[in-house]
Order: structure tokens, then sequence, then C-alpha cells
């Protein structure tokens, strides 16, 4: 008996000193992988990485001694397009090409995959920011614009009503995703993104969703005390011809308040199929990804991000959360309620860096804490703030590279099995 004993402590002894945590695995007291690291690029990045080669060799550099893993790069905002493009105004393309003397963005690609980086294409899809002569409006006409129920746009123009004394908009102009010339033209955008640059590993769907307003109403059985979008005639007229409802006077019920919603989250969704099915015939290997906010109740009823079905379809590979917030006890409630159980790999979470910068220690302070709730990733936002504080560098460096003597790797691709275009 005394043997056999003595050989169940030896043998717990050795499995257990076999085991090598990594620093966040010794704080916080459990086993974990290693999540991937990702960083923001934005075409305002004041490093300038399209427009010079030597900056991006800096940003290789930086990215690789701080143990990350994924770029996004910023190639279109607000149907302008920084990359090289036929299809939409490329005048910013054309400005750092005019610096670089070769194709910036091929030259990334090509020294990330020497790293052993993956580039992703960031696009800012349904937001036009303020540009009022946006090549969709030129072809589609102003009716693609997203409306409130009062007829206004998210842009907040010159002359302030009621509403506006209430109500914060976002004060730009977004698409409306209900509209199918809206998403031919954007699947067209990502298609075209695909087939000049067969190299990158990824595609990084941003603003894939309908405006939001301060404060927020919870569905549309509250429009008439606040505000909310997905009112252009033309969405209004489709969702009748669909569910032989107006939405304007249909009976007040929970049943079709809910239908008006499922409607308007159906629409985005069919925009997330259609650029993912379209982009997967060019490039059956890519990764896609989307933004999402970072709460389960504005997901649902505000920004009618319905994320958990893109998801689980395979539509996308993973979220972002964009949990940008200097409260670090908000940011744990916003992580924690979207670790969901079967797919918390699928979700990353993206840090504010910008908003903390003055105070780097809080940055660390949420990665850490991130560490330990565990999420499929952590992308801060953004690069700059890397580039220009040392000690973050360092802090990364000793979070995200795992140790050679580690037996703990970075997580493999977990990527749902789809049919047919994959």
């Amino acid at each position: 008996m005394r043997r056999t004993l003595n050989f169940a402590i030896f043998t717990v002894i050795v499995f257990f000193s076999s085991i090598t945590l990594c620093p966040q695995q010794v704080a916080s007291g459990k086993q974990t992988q290693i999540p991937r690291l990702g960083i923001w690029i934005t075409v305002f990045s004041p490093e300038r990485i399209l427009y010079s080669t030597k900056n991006i060799d800096r940003l290789i550099g930086n990215c690789k001694k701080s143990g990350v893993n994924d770029i996004f790069l910023q190639l279109y905002r607000a149907d302008k397009a920084y990359y090289d493009s036929g299809l939409t105004d490329r005048t910013p393309f054309d400005a750092a090409l005019s610096e670089t003397k070769t194709d910036p963005i091929k030259y990334l690609i090509d020294k990330a995959h020497e790293k052993g980086l993956k580039v992703h294409a960031w696009m800012n899809l349904l937001s036009l920011a303020r540009n009022e002569n946006a090549n969709i409006l030129k072809k589609l006409g102003d009716k693609v614009i997203a409306k409130d129920q009062y007829g206004r746009s998210a842009l907040s123009g010159p002359d302030k009503d009621n509403l506006d004394k209430y109500y914060i908009r976002e004060n730009q102009l977004f698409l409306e995703p209900g509209d199918s010339g809206v998403r031919e033209y954007l699947s067209g955008i990502a298609e075209e993104i695909l087939t000049k640059y067969p190299g990158l590993n990824g595609l990084h769907l941003d603003y894939i969703r309908y405006p939001a307003v301060v404060p927020f109403v919870p569905g549309s059985r509250f429009d008439s005390h606040g505000v909310s979008y997905g009112y252009t005639p033309s969405n209004m007229k489709d969702f009748k011809k669909a569910t032989g409802l107006n939405v304007k006077t249909m009976e007040p019920s929970r049943d079709n308040f809910r239908k008006w919603d499922d409607w308007r989250r159906d629409q985005v969704t069919t925009l997330v199929r259609n650029i993912s099915e379209r982009a997967r015939r060019v490039s059956p290997g890519i990764e896609i990804s989307c933004t999402i906010v970072p709460s389960v109740e504005r997901t649902h009823l505000v920004t009618f991000q319905d994320w958990t079905v893109w998801v689980r379809e395979g539509l996308v590979d993973f979220v972002v959360a964009m949990n940008y917030t200097d409260d670090i006890k908000l940011m744990e409630l916003n992580s924690f309620s979207l670790m969901i159980s079967g797919l918390e790999n699928k979700v990353f979470m993206g840090v504010g860096a910008y908003l903390l910068k003055e105070d780097p220690g809080m940055i660390e302070d949420q990665i850490d804490r991130l560490l330990e709730i565990g999420p499929g990733g952590v992308v801060i936002f953004s690069y700059d703030e890397i580039a220009a504080i040392e000690e973050l560098r360092k802090f990364l460096a000793e979070r995200f590279i795992p140790n050679p003597e580690n037996t703990i790797h970075k997580p493999q691709d977990s990527r749902p099995k789809t049919q047919g275009t994959r």
C-alpha cells in the first residue's frame, strides 16, 4: 500500500514539474494559451506607414520585438482608397505612391511575411465619415444614406433641431446596409482589394453596422422616445413587401417591433454574408474579421450586429470588440459579457491605448486583466502608442513572446470549417 501511494505521489510531482507557465499564467493562477496580439494602423498615423519604406521597416521591427502577430492596416476609409483601386477615389494611394516610388502595401506584406506576421486589410464600410462627395453617392445618389425615423442622417448639420438638444449623433454619414446597390458596391471593393493583393492574410470589416446615438434606445419598442436608424424609404418599402407591415403605422406590439428589429439585423448580416462569400471566392483561405461595439445589448438592439450568427455560420472567423475605456471595471464587465461559451477563441478584445497614452501603466493593467479573462486575441488601438512608448513594447514582449523553454504555444488557426467556397 505504501509503495503504491509513493508511486502515485511521484507521478503527480513529475507531471506538474513538466508544466512551464508563462508570466500571465503565474499571475492568474490558471493555465492558458498566449492569445494573438494585433495592432490597428490608421491612415492618419503620424508614423506615416504608407508613405515610407523606412517607416514600414520600423513598423515590422517594432511588431516583431513586441510579439505582435496581426497587423490591421487601414486601406479603405470614407469611400477613398489607400490602395491601388480602379473602383473609387484613389487620390490617397497616389499620394503615398509618389513618395515611396513603390506600392507600399505590397512592400509591407512581403516584409511582414518574412517575419511571420499576418496582414489584414482594414475597411471602413458603411461609414463615409463626412465625405458628402463620395464616389458611391455619385453613382447611387443620396437615397442610399441611412436615415433615422425623422428623416435625418447621422451627420449633424449646421442647423440644430430640438432632438439635438437631447441626443448626440455620430456626426458622420452612414450608408444603408439594406440597399442592394450599397451591398454590391462594398462587396466589389473588398473583392478588388483581395485581387490586387493576393498576399493578404485577412479582411477586417469595420463600421459594418447601423449608426448609434447617445443616449441609445434598446430596440424599436422605444423609438418614440429616442433615435434609431434604418428608416430609409427603400428599406421600409422592402420591409413592408416582406412582412406586410408599414413600420410607420403598424400596431405597436412587441411582435411587430421584434420583426422590424430582426429585419434591420438581417440587413447587416446580408452585407456580411455577401462580402464573405465574394472574398472567399477570390481567396479561399482568407481570414475574415469584424469589429463590434463592446456591449451585448447595443450590438443586438442598437447597431444590429448579429455577430454570434456571423461566427457560428462561418461568415467571419472572429470579431474584435472595441472595448475602449479608461474604466477598467467597465472593460472587465464588457469582456466577460462577450465571452460566450464555445466562442471564446472567436472573440478578440480591442484596447484603447490612445485614451491611456498619458498613463501607460493603465494600458498594461488592462492587458494583464484581459490575459486572465482569456479572449482569443488582444488588439491595440493603435500602433502609434506602441511606436512612441518603449516601456509598452517591452511589456508586450514579456507577455506575448513565448519563452523558448515554455511548453505553451500561440493558438493555431481556429477558424470554423465551412462548405463550398471556403
